[in-house]
C-alpha cells in the first residue's frame, strides 16, 4: 500500500507550487476559525467588564478585526475551492492522458477480452473520484487536524474538566466510523463493478442499435439492461444502508457532545466552578472540533472511494502489452516487400487450439497472393502476423529478411496498408477520414487519393463534398462508398505492402465491381495479400493459397489449381454452379 500511495502522491509533483499554496490557505483558514471564538470569549470575559466608553471602543475594534478575519477566511475558502479543484482537474487530465496512452499500447488480444464500457468507466468515473481525493484529501486532513488539536489545546487552557467531557466522545466517533467505513469500502467497490457493467450494456446496445431495431428486439434489450440496472441498484442500496448508519450515528454523537457539555457546564456554574463565558466558548468550539472530526471521518470514506478507483487504475496500468518494441528494434525504411513465413505456428492464448501449423511461405516483392479456405482456417490470422497485431507462437515472419519482431511497431505498421470487410470510419468529415491515412496530407493529396479509389465522383455529389459530415461510423454512406473511402485512406498512406481482408464480400455486384477496380489499381507494384470469399475476384492472382486446419493444402495459379481438381476446384465449382455466385463461408 505504501508503494501505491507514493505513486499516487507523485501526481502532485508538476503542480507543487499550487499544492503548497492550497495547503497554506487551508492552514490559514483553519487558524482563523480557531481565533474567532477566542475573541468572543475575550469580549464576554474582559471587555464587558470595562467602562462603557472603553468597552464600546474595544467592541468596535474587535468587530473590525473579526470582519477582517472573516474576509481572510472567505478568501482562503475561495482559493482552496477554486484553485484546489483546478489542481485536481489537472491531475485528472494527466491521469486520463496516461491511461488513454496505455490503452493505445495494448494489443488486439487485450481488447478481445474486454468490454468497452468497463474501459470507459476506468477513464471517467474512477478518475473523477481519484482527483477528488487528491484535491480534498490533503487539505481536509490538514484542516481537520489543526482544528481538532487547536481546539483541544485552547479548551484545556480554559477548563480541563469540560474539555475531557467534550473530547470523551471523539474515540467513540472514530471507532464507530471505522466500523462503517470498512463495510462502505466493499460496497463502493461493488458499486464500481456494477456501474461498469451498466456502462458496458449501454455501449453495446447503442453500438448495435440498428441490429436491435431490425429484429424488433427492443424489449429484450430493455430486459437485459434492467437486469444490470437492478444489480447496480442492489449494490447502491447496500452502500446506502451503511452510509445511513454512518451519518445518522455521527450526527447523534455530535448532538450528545453538545448536551453533555451543556449539562456539565451548567452544573459547574451552579457550583461556582466555571463561569458563563467559558461555557459559551465551549459551546462555540464544539462545532469547531466536531465538524473536522466528521470531515476527518468523511476523508476516510473519500479515501476508500478514491483509493478503490486508484487500485482499478493501477490494475489497468500494470497490464503490460504483449506486443511491444524489442530493445534495439530497428526502423524499417526503403522496403522492397519480400515477405517470408518460416515454420510459423500460432495460437491465440495458452491452452487454446493452434490456428496455424508450421507454415512456410515465401512471397516476392510485388506479388499478388490470394488466400482461400473455410472459415477458421487461419487466413486473417496469417495476415495479422505481418503487422504484428499478434506474435507468432513458433517460427518467424520476415520482411526483406528482417524478423518483424526486430522492427519498431510504428515503422512496421507504417509500411502495411489494410482494407477490411468491416470498414471503420470515425466521426467527422469525408476529408478527416481519408486524411487518417496521412495526417499531414494536403487537400490536393487527399483529392488525388480519392480519385485513385474511384471515390471522388460520389464525394462531390454529397451535400458539402469533402466537408460532409458522415455521422457515427459513416452511417450516412453506403457499404461501397465506405469501402472506397477506406481504400482512399490506404492510397494516401501509400504503403509497399497491402492486405485486403474480404474487402468486397459484403458488397452488391455493382459496388463490388467498382471497389475491385480500385483495389487492383491500389495493388499495382505492391506486395499484396488478398483474403477472398468470392473466388471470381482472385482469378488473376499470381499465387493462390488454399488453407485448411492442417496448413497450406494447395498453392498455384487459378488455372493450375483447377487442373489439380482438388479443394480449390471443388470450392470454385460450388460457387459457380448454375452460374450463381455464392459467398464461401
Amino acid at each position: 500500500m505504501t508503494k501505491i500511495l507514493r505513486k499516487l502522491a507523485s501526481y502532485y509533483r508538476p503542480y507543487m507550487p499550487l499544492f503548497l499554496a492550497d495547503m497554506f490557505f487551508a492552514v490559514t483558514g483553519a487558524g482563523v476559525t480557531l481565533a474567532i471564538p477566542l475573541i468572543v470569549r475575550y469580549i464576554t470575559n474582559e471587555v464587558l467588564a470595562l467602562g462603557l466608553a472603553e468597552a464600546e471602543s474595544r467592541i468596535f475594534s474587535l468587530g473590525i478585526l473579526m470582519l477582517a478575519l472573516v474576509a481572510v477566511e472567505c478568501f482562503c475558502n475561495y482559493f482552496i475551492t477554486n484553485f484546489g479543484h483546478v489542481m485536481g482537474a489537472k491531475i485528472e487530465f494527466d491521469m486520463r492522458a496516461e491511461i488513454f496512452a496505455h490503452y493505445q499500447k495494448l494489443s488486439f488480444s487485450f481488447f478481445n477480452n474486454q468490454k468497452v464500457g468497463q474501459l470507459l468507466s476506468r477513464i471517467t468515473s474512477d478518475l473523477f473520484d481519484i482527483s477528488e481525493l487528491l484535491h480534498h484529501g490533503p487539505e481536509d486532513l490538514v484542516i481537520s487536524l489543526i482544528k481538532i488539536i487547536g481546539s483541544f489545546v485552547i479548551l484545556v487552557q480554559i477548563d480541563v474538566r469540560l474539555t475531557l467531557v467534550a473530547f470523551a466522545f471523539v474515540p467513540v466517533m472514530l471507532v464507530y466510523a471505522a466500523y462503517f467505513n470498512t463495510r462502505m469500502k466493499r460496497a463502493f467497490k461493488r458499486n464500481r463493478e456494477k456501474i461498469a457493467d451498466v456502462n458496458s450494456q449501454i455501449e453495446d446496445n447503442l453500438s448495435g442499435i440498428r441490429v436491435v431495431k431490425s429484429f424488433a428486439n427492443e424489449d429484450i434489450e430493455l430486459e437485459k439492461f434492467a437486469e444490470g440496472n437492478r444489480g447496480f441498484l442492489a449494490a447502491k442500496k447496500n452502500s446506502y444502508y451503511y452510509m445511513a448508519g454512518y451519518h445518522s450515528g455521527l450526527g447523534a454523537l455530535t448532538t450528545l457532545i453538545t448536551i453533555a457539555v451543556l449539562i456539565a457546564g451548567a452544573s459547574m456554574i451552579t457550583h461556582g466552578q466555571a463561569d458563563v463565558a467559558d461555557l459559551v466558548t465551549f459551546l462555540l468550539y464544539i462545532n469547531t472540533f466536531t465538524e473536522p472530526v466528521k470531515k476527518l471521518i468523511n476523508f476516510t470514506e473519500q479515501f476508500q472511494n478514491g483509493y478503490t478507483g486508484y487500485e482499478r487504475f493501477m490494475e489497468m496500468m500494470a497490464i503490460q502489452p504483449d506486443i511491444e518494441d524489442r530493445p534495439g528494434a530497428a526502423e524499417l525504411d526503403a522496403v522492397k516487400g519480400d515477405i517470408s513465413f518460416e515454420d510459423v505456428s500460432f495460437h491465440y492464448e495458452e491452452n487454446t487450439e493452434t490456428v496455424l501449423h508450421h507454415i512456410n511461405l515465401k512471397v516476392e516483392a510485388g506479388d499478388y497472393v490470394a488466400l482461400v479456405g473455410s472459415s477458421g482456417a487461419g487466413k486473417s490470422t496469417l495476415c495479422n502476423l505481418i503487422p504484428r497485431f499478434y506474435d507468432v507462437t513458433e517460427g518467424a515472419v520476415k520482411i526483406d529478411s528482417i524478423d518483424v519482431r526486430d522492427i519498431t511497431l510504428k515503422s512496421l505498421r507504417s509500411q502495411v496498408g489494410i482494407v477490411q470487410q468491416d470498414v471503420y470510419l470515425f466521426v467527422g468529415t469525408v476529408l478527416d477520414n481519408i486524411r487518417y491515412g496521412k495526417p499531414d496530407a494536403s487537400r490536393e493529396e487527399i483529392i488525388e487519393a480519392a480519385k485513385n479509389a474511384n471515390a471522388h465522383e460520389f464525394i462531390m455529389s454529397l451535400p458539402d463534398g469533402y466537408d460532409t459530415d458522415i455521422g457515427q461510423r459513416g452511417v450516412k454512406l453506403s457499404g461501397g462508398q465506405k469501402q472506397r473511402l477506406s481504400i482512399a485512406r490506404v492510397f494516401l498512406k501509400n504503403p509497399p505492402i497491402l492486405i485486403f481482408d474480404e474487402a468486397t464480400s459484403s458488397l452488391d455486384n455493382e459496388s463490388e465491381k467498382v471497389v475491385q477496380e480500385s483495389l487492383e489499381k491500389l495493388a499495382k507494384n505492391r506486395t499484396t495479400f488478398v483474403i477472398a470469399h468470392r473466388l471470381s475476384t482472385i482469378r488473376n492472382a499470381r499465387k493462390i493459397l488454399v488453407l485448411t486446419d492442417t496448413g497450406i493444402e494447395e498453392e498455384g495459379t487459378h488455372q493450375e489449381l483447377l487442373e489439380k481438381n482438388g479443394i480449390y476446384a471443388k470450392l470454385y465449382s460450388l460457387q459457380f454452379a448454375n452460374g450463381v455466385t455464392e459467398q464461401l463461408h
